[in-house]
């Protein structure tokens, strides 16, 4: 499917922030299944003679840029913008390495996560797991990916984001994408569930937390006390959250809220927004101005945490780590360090391996649903997403002024007579 007929196909409805254009049940799995554990992510241009391509696919998409123009129109327009910006964007590239280091880093952690979905869980269950590579905006695209799964002879399918906090400008475009793909029989339909979010899933936190150690070794054991995180997402549009109710913004603060009490609040803390494009208001404050802010009142040491990126790509290895970096030196800004991706974090692989499993029901072994965990003191069951409970709103004072207060991340370590207390409740 080309950029040009997902645009005339598109439109919007509530399954691109609900992400239910596939059941939000579990999908049942048996001994001897082959289980396709596709990974969504954006992509990026493997070299620079890529970029004009890529950016062309990424400004075509309506569900993450909002072009009042469409058709042959916005075409044209994405054409020109696209050859445009090219030079400029290679550039960047240029600088760290000369390609984008999402398209290696995603292998590796699909990798990584096939090895331990069949070590803990598939091997137990005579399930085998298959992991695959669907990029949105880049090779391999979820055509290729499809391709393969078909090749390989998939029996059921679990699309997994690596986007821990949904937003309809990412996991619910590939989703969508996905869909589309189906209606237009271009690739099988398999018996298919997904994974929502795990902004709060505990080893994720954990593994978040572990690499901000990291990272503060990086600044003079004087100053490590007095770090100020700037934790820096990717920022949206503000009518995305307005207008339609996306719960990207209060997940990305759920997340913040959840490290912060992991970590016994041991350091002052604050929210940014990176990489707006064009004239609509977004998400505030902006990464750069939130630095700024925080040169002016004197604070001259800030680690910065890329809270929603899970893999190390041009909007860490660039943006932050060389372009922002510049900016808060300028401001004042004595010790600046950003925080390395997750990628194939220990931690986070097994995070992911939680979420797969999650949204799987094992028809002949339901016991494997119940897994130790490291990031947490003590064994918690895995259920079905839509079981989990949120957290309360009340629990997070980590929020932007602008918070809508939309949803909650769902709280992964509730045990078995804690939901029974949360079942009564619901009932009374």
């Amino acid at each position: 499917m080309t950029p040009l007929e997902f645009l005339r196909d598109y439109e919007f409805d509530s399954r691109l922030v609900t992400g239910e254009y596939f059941p939000t049940d579990p999908v049942s799995v048996e001994s001897g299944d082959k289980v396709g554990v596709v990974l969504l992510n954006l992509g990026g241009p493997d070299t620079t003679d890529d970029v004009e391509p890529f950016l062309y696919n990424l400004f075509m998409d309506p569900a993450i840029i909002d072009i009042p123009v469409g058709g042959r129109a916005r075409h044209w327009l994405c054409k020109a913008i696209s050859k445009l910006r090219a030079k400029s964007v290679s550039e960047d590239y240029e600088l760290i390495g000369g390609g984008s280091p999402i398209n290696r880093l995603t292998r590796e952690q699909s990798d990584s996560l096939e090895r331990l979905l069949n070590e803990r869980f598939g091997d137990a269950a005579g399930v085998d797991f298959k992991t695959y590579i669907a990029m949105r905006y880049w090779h391999p695209f979820s055509e290729e990916a499809a391709a393969q799964m078909q090749r390989d002879g998939i029996d059921k399918v679990l699309l997994l984001p690596l986007y821990p906090q949904y937003s309809k400008t990412t996991t619910g475009s590939s989703l969508m994408y996905w869909w589309m793909l189906e209606q237009r029989g271009e690739i099988p339909s398999w018996p298919t569930s997904y994974v929502f979010e795990y902004a709060a899933n505990p080893k994720y936190i954990k593994a978040l937390s572990e690499r901000i150690d990291e990272a503060l070794q990086r600044f003079p054991k004087h100053e490590r006390d007095n770090v100020h995180f700037l934790f820096s997402a990717h920022g949206t549009p503000l009518n995305e959250m307005v207008d339609r109710r996306d719960p990207y913004c209060c997940l990305i603060h759920s997340t913040v809220e959840r490290v912060m009490a992991h970590r016994g609040y041991d350091h002052v803390h604050h929210v940014a927004f990176q990489s707006k494009v064009g004239p609509a208001e977004w998400l505030t404050p902006s990464t750069p101005d939130k630095l700024e802010e925080l040169a002016h009142q004197g604070h001259t040491s800030t680690l910065v945490v890329p809270v929603a990126f899970v893999t190390e790509h041009v909007e860490t290895s660039f943006e932050l780590d060389i372009e922002v970096r510049e900016e808060a030196e300028e401001a004042g800004i004595e010790h600046f360090e950003v925080m390395p991706a997750l990628n194939c974090h220990p931690l986070f692989i097994e995070s992911l391996a939680e979420a797969t499993i999650s949204q799987i029901k094992f028809t002949d072994t339901p016991g494997l649903s119940v897994v130790g965990g490291d990031g947490e003191a003590g064994d918690y069951p895995l259920r079905p997403l839509k079981e989990m409970p949120r957290f309360s709103a009340k629990q997070r004072c980590t929020r932007c002024h602008q918070c809508e207060l939309i949803t909650e991340a769902r709280r992964w370590t509730v045990n078995d007579e804690e939901m029974s207390q949360v079942g009564a409740a619901a009932s009374r």
